[in-house]
């Protein structure tokens, strides 16, 4: 359990991780308040242990820290300001169709692989990272013009390795063995309506898989692969919201999950079975 310092230093008393998946019953959130406004280079670990140390909370072995990309993106950099985009003919083109900025949509063609679909409103990609998603992630929302210039805010690069890199890091500072979930919102293509979605994964299974456990009368589960990360992305950006709360990192604790590292990758279907592809 790591227990705030009061005046830096802390101590971690390691609890023993023994639960099975079938006894855990409860799962508690709880959103990190007094998050700053995030900036380019801010330490989110350092952040997150002062927002958990000024609510008088404990971090332990086995939680899982919820980042919003937003603030994972903002740390890293990854604002750009539509005013030095230069726009090219397919992008022209393209933003004809879908009724956006064509500059916009430069920025989009740049953070994808392939463009899948495009319609007024709406251009869904599959983007470098190998996610299929609208706008390649590209979002304007909570994002603060400077100047009045338009700016929008990219994916990190490598979701996955943000979502190590702040693991060790509170690991380092804590000494608390924990994983690490950035979520986003996605829109699903035979759902209405956007769901916390894990797109960087450290510390905890992307994928969990159930094939062979015994259901209720003994027989083995054949086909059953469970979103585990999506799933605690989805019950975090419950209490995070969408608009304008400010409650980018969420404390999960009580996830039931088996313990290895795992990824956001695992979560990505293969295109050759994408039946919607």
């Amino acid at each position: 359990m790591y227990v705030p310092p009061p005046e830096g230093g802390g101590i971690c008393l390691l609890p023993e991780w023994q639960q099975a998946i079938t006894k855990m019953t409860k799962l508690e959130l709880i959103a990190l308040e007094g998050v700053p406004l995030i900036k380019a280079g801010d330490d989110l670990a350092a952040i997150a242990l002062d927002a958990i140390g000024h609510m008088r909370l404990t971090l332990e072995d086995g939680d899982v820290l919820v980042f919003a990309q937003k603030i994972v993106s903002k740390s890293e950099g990854r604002m750009v300001r539509l005013g030095g985009v230069s726009p090219s003919p397919r992008a022209v083109e393209l933003a004809r169709i879908a009724d956006k900025d064509p500059r916009l949509i430069e920025i989009i063609l740049g953070e994808s692989r392939e463009v899948l679909r495009v319609r007024a409103g709406v251009i869904v990609v599959e983007d470098i990272r190998g996610l299929v998603l609208a706008n390649a992630g590209v979002d304007a929302s909570n994002v603060h013009a400077d100047g009045g210039d338009p700016s929008v805010l990219l994916l990190p690069r490598n979701p996955d390795d943000s979502a190590g890199r702040l693991r060790e890091a509170l690991r380092a500072r804590s000494h608390c063995d924990i994983g690490i979930v950035i979520n986003d919102s996605i829109g699903r293509a035979w759902r209405n309506g956007t769901i916390g979605t894990a797109i960087g994964v450290s510390g905890l299974p992307g994928l969990l898989d159930l094939r062979g456990t015994p259901d209720l009368y003994g027989r083995p589960l054949r086909t059953t692969d469970l979103g585990m990360a999506d799933e605690v992305a989805s019950a975090a950006s419950l209490i995070m919201g969408q608009a304008n709360e400010g409650r980018p990192i969420v404390l999960a604790r009580g996830v039931p999950y088996g313990r290895r590292d795992g990824s956001a990758r695992e979560l990505v279907r293969d295109k050759s079975l994408d039946f919607f592809r």
